[in-house]
């Protein structure tokens, strides 16, 4: 395993999905990033706007990558293990044009204080992904099949990420630090900070997926994305039965009724144009007994 490093710098950093974007890191499957975005606005630790910036190409979130994965193909599995999130020293939350809470971070204390209020933090990246296979500039903004803004708070340290590949090298982007965030994000951010991640990537040609999937350390997770909320808990829960069936050899009926006794459907955003849905097993919610 080798660790490699993306520091803040103009030729690491973009804003927007094209399979067209030069990677800027070629690595071996296995291999260890580590990276450091500002936040979703482009705002450094410094509270100062990072510049140069393209209008047209840098108008979504900021963006550390693209990664290349040696030996990635279109249709395997790319597995990103969240190793390390730590938020900086600030962050927003901003509700309009007018009024935001403006957050003074205290990573070592876990703590984050704005306007006479506090909360404990945990930090995760809202941006993990890889481009469409369509050629063109593609927006950060809506989660896809191959990740993007998932904006999912159970993607913390320690929590494991599946995405279908859509284009060899698969071409990974990560970014949109949050130091915490409600299911849901119902006022359109969550505390948006500049934030450091290790992550690392590796490869499954056994595991052919149609939507993201995640495992927890309590918790295998099931994505659905659409514009319609409903159709995007239908996808996870078919995405969910799916799991069941593959890991536990559950016949999918009986999959879809357990879940409906067991799991939880969870609304993930519904800020991003295309909704999120995320289906939570917890590990221990079913006993096998014979």
């Amino acid at each position: 395993m080798t660790l490699h490093e993306l520091p803040v710098e103009r030729r690491t950093l973009h804003g927007h999905f094209s399979r067209d974007l030069a990677p800027v890191l070629t690595i071996d499957p296995g291999d260890t990033v580590r990276l450091a975005t500002p936040n979703a606005g482009w705002w450094l630790e410094s509270r100062e706007r990072f510049e140069p910036r393209d209008d047209e190409l840098d108008a979504g979130h900021a963006l550390a990558g693209p990664i290349e994965v040696r030996g990635a193909q279109a249709g395997w599995t790319l597995v990103v293990r969240i190793d390390d999130v730590h938020p900086g020293s600030w962050g927003v939350t901003p509700v309009d044009a007018d009024h935001a809470l403006r957050w003074e971070l205290d990573a070592a204390a876990g703590l984050g204080r704005a306007g006479g209020f506090e909360v404990e933090l945990e930090p995760f990246l809202g941006v993990l992904g890889m481009p469409p296979a369509e050629p063109g500039i593609h927006s950060t903004g809506p989660p896809r099949r191959s990740g993007g803004n998932i904006d999912c708070r159970e993607l913390r340290a320690g929590a494991t990420l599946f995405l279908p590949i859509p284009l060899d090298g698969a071409r990974f982007s990560a970014g949109d630090g949050h130091a915490r965030q409600g299911d849901g994000e119902v006022c359109g951010c969550a505390i948006e900070c500049p934030a450091e991640a290790e992550l690392t990537l590796d490869l499954r040609d056994d595991l052919a997926l149609e939507w993201p999937v995640a495992r927890t350390p309590d918790a295998w997770i099931s994505f659905g994305f659409d514009e319609d909320l409903d159709v995007a808990a239908a996808i996870a829960t078919k995405a969910l039965v799916d799991l069941m069936h593959r890991e536990h050899g559950i016949a999918p009926a009986d999959a879809l009724a357990l879940a409906s006794v067991v799991a939880d459907l969870r609304v993930t955003q519904v800020v991003n144009g295309v909704k999120g849905v995320h289906a939570v097993l917890p590990h221990d919610a079913i006993r096998f007994t014979s």
